[in-house]
């Protein structure tokens, strides 16, 4: 068992924590531990629902642990990349309703997952960032296919080839949120929508989830070369100088090398 991520079942619902501060970040125990957790929630016919949230108030989750690339190590990158794939196709597949709780910043993989998931519902007080570009990385855990799906071309453009920051209701009225609520209320509003998923056929919601999701032949090649082009910046010299830039609280030099 991991602290890294907590799991508590209420009633139909599992309510599932990213424990990792101060920013719940990712790191490879966590996005293993997330894997595992969905499989055995799956097996559980108990459960009918999936609430995701971030421990604290402050952060969602900040996304991925920049230290675990710190290395510039292709192979290290090819690793965690994966993993980061593994993990969020985990819950997105999850066979029932999966709803993200956003109760702080959801930046990066932070978004990432929660894109991986049915509906997202957001605090008014969040912002919501896909930033992987000001390191000389890309958003590898389905940022530039799972976003697109939801918003339009040109905000997902602005947002990961621009750097722009998103309010919670910005993020909303393009459609990437489908409901904003106030400070400390994500939680109790995503319990609320889960008990209501509680109350179809558990057989019913599966079959209907497969159907909405079965148009994404697309995305999965997507996804695939996301990940790809995410290990070929391994080569640069902007994914070191990125990194390193962030770690040491500088403004990189970019060499477009």
């Amino acid at each position: 068992m991991s602290d890294k991520l907590l799991v508590e079942l209420v009633e139909h619902t599992a309510v599932v924590t990213i424990n990792n501060p101060p920013a719940n970040t990712w790191d490879l125990e966590s996005l293993s531990v997330l894997k595992d957790r969905i499989e055995e929630l799956n097996a559980n016919p108990e459960v009918y629902s999936l609430v995701l949230t971030g421990s604290g108030d402050k952060f969602f989750s900040a996304g991925a642990d920049l230290n675990m690339f710190a290395d510039g190590d292709k192979g290290n990158a090819r690793e965690i990349s994966s993993l980061f794939g593994q993990a969020f196709e985990a819950l997105s597949c999850f066979r029932g309703v999966s709803i993200a709780a956003m109760n702080g910043y959801a930046m990066g993989g932070g978004l990432e997952c929660a894109l991986a998931c049915d509906i997202r519902i957001a605090e008014a007080q969040i912002s919501i960032a896909l930033p992987e570009a000001k390191v000389g990385l890309l958003p590898c855990a389905g940022g530039t296919q799972r976003l697109l799906s939801l918003a339009g071309e040109g905000w997902v453009k602005r947002m990961i080839l621009c750097g722009e920051r998103l309010t919670a209701e910005q993020a909303h009225k393009i459609g990437i949120i489908e409901e904003v609520v106030g400070r400390g209320e994500a939680k109790a509003a995503a319990m609320a929508m889960a008990q209501k998923a509680a109350q179809q056929s558990p057989s019913s919601v599966a079959a209907c989830k497969s159907l909405i999701q079965e148009s994404r032949t697309l995305l999965e090649k997507g996804l695939l070369r996301e990940r790809e082009l995410f290990i070929d910046l391994f080569d640069t010299a902007d994914q070191s100088e990125g990194v390193s830039a962030f770690l040491e609280k500088r403004s990189p030099e970019w060499k477009n090398a």
